[in-house]
């Protein structure tokens, strides 16, 4: 099974950026579509950027704008440039790989926390 670590996490302030990195074990086209999920506390964990295997992306309203999700197929990895942060922004950012044969996002990284501060 293909590992996911994040990476590129941390404290900013209101309006600053931050990239998060997605390293896969193996490769991204393991997965149809590759995904980044958020999870704030006592909140539910929702959707914020996928991208597909031929590069299609989408965002959720609130990130739209501000987020872009790219891929490096040659590194397995996955990127979120995050600009124009926002403390509602604050949350664990986890990385994720849908396998559309199963219906299922299959694997998950361990996740990586951003705290932006106003």
């Amino acid at each position: 099974q293909v590992q996911l670590v994040e990476s590129g996490g941390g404290l900013v302030q209101a309006g600053g950026s931050l990239r998060l990195s997605c390293a896969a074990s193996g490769s991204i086209f393991s997965f149809n579509v590759m995904g980044w999920y958020r999870q704030a506390p006592g909140k539910q964990r929702e959707l914020v950027a996928s991208i597909s295997s031929g590069g299609i992306t989408n965002y959720a309203d609130s990130v739209k704008g501000r987020f872009t999700i790219s891929r490096d197929n040659a590194k397995n990895t996955v990127y979120l440039q995050m600009n124009n942060l926002k403390p509602e922004d604050t949350a664990v950012y986890y990385c994720a790989g849908y396998i559309a044969t199963m219906s299922i996002w299959g694997s998950w990284g361990q996740g990586t926390q951003v705290t932006v501060s106003s």
